[in-house]
């Protein structure tokens, strides 16, 4: 695996810069055959680590991120209202030829709006639930709304400059013609820090979007190797051999932040879920300025 350290000239780290990238070096090491893209940011001190952080991968479902954002920008520009309500159509045009496609519920992690078909939801609802459950429903009716042009073209705006969201998901005919959404991990720390900083989009609207990271319902990742009750604003991600993670993580008594963990090459969920969590951990003792790390659990 080849890795690259980016680390702030000041303040030092509480521990030497190599010890942390050695112990991520050595649990990566641990799954053969996967690659791992890591970006850390200390939103306070300004200290960073970089993993692969130039790796594109695909970026499954943390492409959601960008389009709230691009929503919130859109209702704040008064293009649509938050409480405007979408018809929910299982129709959607592939971006290879316009045909019609529909979504799986049984591959959708909700399927609440699969028993609204035909029926006006609100957009904030639909927005919630693309980021909280992860809905692939919510997301591409949100997408047909904004547009995944001018998506891209938000999170340029903030300097994210490889990330690239290209349409919806399971637009089969894309898939196979290798037109994917893709993403780095930094920048995806990028969008996380422009978030915390209120900088994504209006204050208000920031928060909002925070207060919905923070609601996120699938926490066995960059929350599970944290110390119970710390706070993560976050959105997973996965496809086959694809599991992502990007988190603010609010530590207390300390400045939060932020932490994006890609992998790819792991067929076990499990062990790609525990990976992630581990890594989680160093990063989470190392931040605290603990004299030593925890020693990564094994994986079941």
């Amino acid at each position: 695996m080849i890795l690259s350290l980016l680390v702030a000239a000041i303040p030092v780290f509480s521990a030497a810069p190599d010890s942390l990238l050695q112990q991520i070096e050595e649990r990566a090491a641990r799954e053969p055959g996967a690659l791992v893209g890591l970006a850390y940011i200390d939103l306070g001190s300004g200290d960073t680590l970089f993993i692969n952080a130039d790796t594109s991968f695909h970026a499954a479902s943390t492409m959601k991120v960008p389009v709230m954002i691009e929503l919130f920008r859109g209702a704040g520009k008064g293009s649509f209202r938050m409480d405007q309500e979408l018809l929910l159509v299982n129709q959607f045009a592939s971006i290879v030829d316009g045909s019609a496609y529909s979504l799986d519920r049984n591959a959708d992690s909700d399927s609440t709006l699969y028993n609204r078909i035909g029926d006006r939801v609100r957009i904030d609802t639909l927005l919630r639930l693309m980021i909280t459950r992860s809905s692939n429903f919510a997301t591409n009716t949100l997408i047909t709304l904004v547009g995944a042009e001018d998506v891209t073209r938000a999170m340029r705006s903030l300097g994210a400059m490889r990330i690239r969201v290209l349409r919806g998901v399971e637009d089969g005919k894309a898939f196979e013609k290798g037109l994917n959404n893709t993403t780095t991990a930094r920048d995806l720390a990028i969008i996380l820090r422009a978030l915390e900083k209120g900088e994504a989009a209006s204050r208000t609207a920031t928060r909002e979007m925070l207060g919905i990271l923070l609601a996120q319902e699938f926490n066995e990742r960059i929350p599970a190797g944290l110390p119970a009750g710390v706070k993560v604003a976050h959105k997973t991600g996965d496809i086959t051999a694809i599991a992502h993670d990007a988190a603010i993580v609010y530590p207390p008594g300390t400045s939060p932040y932020v932490l994006v963990v890609l992998t790819r090459g792991i067929q076990d969920a499990r062990k790609s879920d525990k990976l992630i969590a581990d890594l989680s951990a160093l990063v989470y003792a190392h931040h605290a300025g603990l004299s030593s790390m925890p020693a990564p659990t094994t994986n079941p």
